[in-house]
């Protein structure tokens, strides 16, 4: 099992790049560091330094051991830090990222559930790019991540993917646009002016594969990231727009838009990231059942994907 003290040891000379000075701020003798560092490098059977001159420097595996122990310290100082900053609070935090392609509106009914726990929970949440978010997760600053697609494995990070579930879209706009093209629809969409998610979300190839499929070929007027933009769009008539059909009834309310049609074989999914491969954190947990019991009724079982 890894000597965690001598790994510390380890850690401190590789920062300073010498084992007088790291013994000096650790108030040990040059000879403690220096024998604890070779018991290390024995357990690991691997050099770790390698003189050069008067200096050492490190080798190929400490370059690599001094990232995981940059990684494990860093860990153990935001525990550290977290459970000070709990003193006297019962509240466990939750530290969530969520895609900014996500709609707002589900990702607070997916977040929701976890408000209601028995235990309270203080949700600490941050939107933004994907490949940040999780990077975040990767090093422990995140418990979990909701994204509209799996985790990549070109990005070299360990997580799994749990599939929380998927929906149909649903074309809207306001009634004049709406009466114009819900007629014979989707073919009604050739050349309508449509409104669409950027190129980076999960559901934009799904949905331009729907389209060429039937042959047809809309008159983009418009693209966004930001969906709640993109219906702000819909909303002034500049276009038709898609939306997930859970939120159907929401967007209808909400922008004063009306139905055009569905395209329930275009599916939009949802995913949970975690480091977990079995959901543990009770916040997690409660999300994830009530994704699949509430809000995507017809969810497949849930599934983790591992991503190394």
């Amino acid at each position: 099992m890894l000597n965690y003290k001598q790994l510390y040891y380890f850690w401190n000379v590789a920062k300073v790049g010498s084992i007088t000075r790291a013994a000096e701020r650790l108030h040990l003798t040059p000879q403690t560091i220096s024998g604890q560092i070779s018991e290390l490098e024995r357990g690991l059977g691997s050099d770790l330094f390698r003189r050069t001159g008067r200096r050492i420097e490190l080798t190929t595996a400490g370059k690599l051991a001094l990232s995981h122990a940059d990684e494990i310290f860093q860990i153990g100082s935001e525990l550290e830090q977290l459970l000070r900053n709990r003193s006297g609070s019962d509240e466990l935090p939750f530290r969530v990222g969520v895609a900014d392609v996500i709609p707002k509106s589900i990702a607070y009914r997916l977040l929701a559930p976890a408000m209601t726990l028995a235990e309270p929970v203080r949700l600490i949440c941050q939107e933004d790019k994907l490949e940040r978010l999780f990077a975040e997760l990767a090093i422990h600053k995140l418990d979990l991540v909701i994204a509209d697609r799996p985790l990549p494995t070109e990005l070299g990070v360990k997580g799994y993917s749990h599939a929380l579930g998927g929906c149909g879209l649903v074309f809207h706009a306001v009634s004049e646009l709406a009466a114009r093209y819900r007629a014979d629809f989707p073919q009604s969409l050739n050349g309508a002016p449509l409104l669409l998610p950027g190129e980076g979300t999960a559901v934009r190839g799904p949905l331009g594969r729907w389209f060429s499929e039937r042959r047809i070929q809309p008159r983009i007027v418009g693209e966004f990231d930001d969906t709640a933009l993109m219906k702000a769009f819909g909303q002034a008539g500049v276009g038709i727009f898609p939306a997930p059909e859970v939120t159907a009834e929401e967007v209808r309310h909400q922008y004063g838009v009306e139905i055009v049609g569905r395209a329930e074989d275009v599916v939009v999914k949802y995913y949970a990231i975690s480091v977990e491969r079995q959901l543990t954190h009770p916040a997690v947990l409660a999300i994830s059942q009530a994704a699949k019991q509430a809000l995507f009724v017809d969810a497949a079982p849930v599934k983790a994907l591992q991503v190394r």
